[in-house]
């Protein structure tokens, strides 16, 4: 069994106190723009009738929703999460959708994915992979069990390339949101999630791990300045 280190047992209960306003606090960190960007993530995956699609980190099951509803009904999802708490919100979000049933949750961290090799057609993380504290082995496991010719796409925030904008953003991330956070929730949350935006790797670097991972055919396309990418591997 995986043992997470004492960073990733704080992570995952920063999220545990955080579940229930979590989706509250994307459309806050994304300007509200995260639906569309999502939408547009999960257009890059091309699943066959009957395929299988993995969506790790999935929290309250957006991105496994979204997939649900751009695929096939024969399409089953699985969405895993390694906090038990966005796994709740996830479950009473299914219970409400008629896509509910082709989705199964599972706890499980992403540095060890609990499915045999290559038994996904398409894999998905949407504003996960920056809280994977071994980054590298989660881009391992993410390859070990995508079948040859599946594809994976990740959607993270990332730093606007302008520097007038990037300015502008900052001062958002840094100043505004914990403050906006710390009323809403717990401000150390809303604050450890701005830094691990601004500390995660370029998008030259990211892609670089993914094709140290095995992934190949690497691109990426930056979201609203620059505010997210979407990275997409294929698996040959």
């Amino acid at each position: 069994m995986f043992q997470l280190s004492d960073k990733g047992r704080g992570v995952r209960q920063m999220f545990d106190d955080i579940a229930y306003r979590y989706d509250l606090l994307n459309r806050l960190l994304s300007f509200g723009i995260d639906r569309r960007w999502r939408r547009f993530a999960v257009s890059q995956l091309s699943i066959p009738k009957n395929g299988r699609v993995l969506d790790i980190a999935t929290g309250t099951c957006d991105i496994a929703l979204e997939v649900a509803k751009q695929t096939d009904p024969s399409v089953t999802i699985i969405g895993e999460d390694f906090t038990q708490g966005m796994l709740v919100q996830g479950q009473s979000k299914l219970k409400n959708s008629s896509y509910g049933t082709r989705i199964m949750l599972v706890n499980a961290p992403c540095e060890e994915i609990p499915h045999p090799d290559e038994c996904f057609d398409g894999i998905t993380i949407a504003f996960g992979i920056r809280n994977v504290v071994d980054r590298q082995a989660g881009l391992n496991e993410m390859y070990r069990v995508l079948k040859p010719g599946g594809r994976v796409v990740i959607l993270e925030f990332s730093n606007p390339r302008s520097q007038l904008f990037r300015k502008l953003y900052y001062f958002y991330f840094q100043k505004i949101l914990p403050t906006l956070g710390g009323l809403l929730s717990k401000r150390s949350a809303y604050q450890y999630l701005p830094d691990s935006v601004i500390e995660f790797p370029c998008q030259e670097e990211f892609s670089a791990m993914m094709g140290a991972a095995g992934f190949q055919r690497l691109q990426y396309v930056d979201q609203t300045f620059g505010i997210a990418t979407v990275y997409v591997g294929d698996k040959r």
